[in-house]
């Protein structure tokens, strides 16, 4: 528990259910994945990984957003290496991944952006009926880069082309058909404790060892991939057009490219 000179943390830990329960609590800027938050999730899934009490550990927020991807803000205001705040996000992905214990996403509210990143990497996801998803780096002129390593493998590559290429907004529904999601529940809190109740059946040798099965060509792809996209990521994250599209979004105004629909 953090001091009366300690800021509050942005997650939160209990163990409670069988579940380590890691929560995203950072509502003022909508859960957006600043470098603090980031080294927050490290440590939360560090910290269930070694929790005898927990078979798996659950990722939840407060407020209606899940995650609002970057923070954009630290991103425009920062003068540090872009770099290093796109190698921590490759960090917190592979963590999830690579935790041996199964991951349940419990999500209901916004996913945006990099939020993909965390849900792509979870072993169970559950969206309620407040959910909403877009992947819109395109418009702000940066592109999915470190989040396609872990999207794309649960996309088919029409699907991957519309929801990438358009930063378009879909329904929880939508994700469970495109297959981005486990399930769309009325109740996501009640799905996570149902498959909370199904995991504590299983042995903690069981679920680590078929965990490395499921997941083993993806984090192929990390260890071929994942150095490049996070250049290419701080790369665009460094360029004038992106700065023009951060701007933008923070001022709540179109980005200078953007043109109205054509009419008929």
């Amino acid at each position: 528990m953090a001091d009366s000179t300690s800021p509050e943390p942005l997650v939160r830990y209990r163990t409670s259910g069988g579940g380590a329960h890691l929560t995203i609590d950072s509502p003022h800027n909508r859960n957006a994945l600043s470098e603090r938050l980031l080294a927050e999730l490290l440590e939360g899934l560090e910290r269930a990984a070694a929790d005898d009490e927990a078979r798996a550990v659950v990722l939840g927020h407060t407020g209606g957003t899940f995650c609002a991807g970057a923070d954009l803000k630290e991103v425009s205001a920062s003068t540090a290496d872009p770099g290093a705040r796109t190698l921590a996000m490759i960090a917190v992905m592979r963590a999830l991944i690579e935790c041996p214990k199964p991951v349940i996403a419990q999500i209901d509210g916004h996913v945006r952006a990099g939020g993909f990143g965390l849900i792509g990497s979870c072993d169970f996801v559950f969206a309620g009926p407040s959910s909403s998803f877009a992947v819109t780096e395109t418009r702000i002129g940066v592109a999915p880069a470190m989040v396609s390593l872990v999207l794309l493998p649960h996309l088919s590559s029409r699907v991957a082309s519309t929801l990438l290429l358009s930063g378009r907004r879909f329904d929880a529904a939508q994700a469970a058909e495109y297959g981005l999601i486990t399930s769309a529940p009325d109740d996501p809190a009640a799905a996570t404790a149902e498959q909370l109740a199904e995991l504590q059946l299983c042995s903690p040798q069981g679920l680590r060892e078929t965990k490395q099965i499921l997941w083993h060509d993806v984090l192929a792809t990390f260890d071929e991939r994942a150095a490049a996209l996070a250049e290419q990521s701080a790369r665009l994250f460094g360029s004038p057009e992106s700065a023009e599209g951060i701007t933008a979004f923070l001022q709540k105004r179109p980005p200078n490219w953007a043109r109205p629909a054509a009419a008929d």
